[in-house]
């Protein structure tokens, strides 16, 4: 699933490419997935201009100069391809389209230009909505997310916080909840741990001040540093010129299990918490 680094990498791309564009069309052959209907979403953004394209959490908002806002959830599999008009004579452009993750076009925002956004999605799990944008943050999506992992709010005090009314959980599962702290999905969950030398078993009570001091460094320093190198592309995730990202290359436990560790040469556990893989070194992680 896309998280963090991936979907911000998108957001801003789209800025740089689809701001002022106006929206001619929107096609979907899977409207199951498009609310609060296809035909209420296409007659509220037919017409409209974008203005901007932002982030809550792991949703992109593209937001209109008719008052409404898309809302936009990739899910799984989903990730965004724009395609320039130009994009069929451009044989370099046109391979990475081509690749067979970024053939599952189940919807597709059609430009003024002759320029297309399409939705790739493999599994099918990916929605679009439409809001007014006044309401965007008190969509039930929306208001269910905890505090941004890469807001300017998200301070160690604001952590310290989080973590005090947790300290029965397990820090693994903690940074997980998506209610907590937005962002963080398990690639990044597994890494940031990796990076601050923590067991993902540890128990929230049992973290001193310097250990979660390094946890809350580690999740600003990774996930900006996977924002920089474009995302993760272990499986579906491309980005909107259909490429992959280059953060996999950087990964130290995260689908490494049974392998070597990168600094003590011990091999790495996959182990389940809370029901999700997590990816550790029970040497190098306390």
């Amino acid at each position: 699933m896309p998280e963090l680094p991936e979907v911000q990498t998108i957001v801003n791309d789209l800025n740089r490419k689809i701001v002022g564009e106006k929206i001619a069309d929107f096609e979907s052959i899977w409207k199951k997935n498009v609310r609060p209907s296809f035909i209420k979403f296409k007659k509220e953004i037919v017409g409209a201009k974008v203005i901007g394209v932002r982030r809550i959490g792991k949703q992109i908002i593209i937001d209109l100069d008719n008052s409404n806002s898309v809302l936009i959830h990739l899910k799984m599999s989903g990730h965004l391809l724009f395609k320039q008009k130009k994009t069929g004579s451009d044989p370099v452009q046109k391979k990475y389209f081509e690749e067979r993750v970024n053939q599952y076009i189940r919807h597709k925002f059609v430009f003024e230009s002759g320029d297309i956004l399409d939705f790739s999605d493999l599994r099918k799990f990916g929605w679009l909505g439409v809001v007014k944008t006044e309401d965007v943050e008190n969509t039930k999506e929306i208001q269910k997310l905890g505090i941004d992992a890469l807001g300017s709010s998200f301070t160690l005090k604001k952590f310290k916080e989080i973590l005090n009314k947790k300290q029965k959980s397990t820090i693994g599962v903690l940074l997980l909840d998506q209610s907590l702290i937005a962002g963080v999905g398990n690639i990044y969950r597994s890494e940031i741990l990796f990076s601050a030398g923590v067991n993902p078993k540890r128990k929230v009570s049992s973290l001193k001040n310097s250990e979660i001091e390094r946890i809350f460094d580690s999740i600003k320093n990774i996930l900006k540093k996977a924002v920089k190198m474009r995302g993760t592309s272990d499986s579906d995730y491309r980005d909107t010129e259909g490429k992959s990202g280059k953060f996999q290359n950087e990964l130290r436990v995260y689908r490494r299990e049974g392998k070597l560790c990168k600094l003590c040469d011990t091999k790495i556990i996959r182990e389940k918490i809370g029901q999700r893989s997590i990816f550790y070194c029970p040497v190098c992680q306390k």
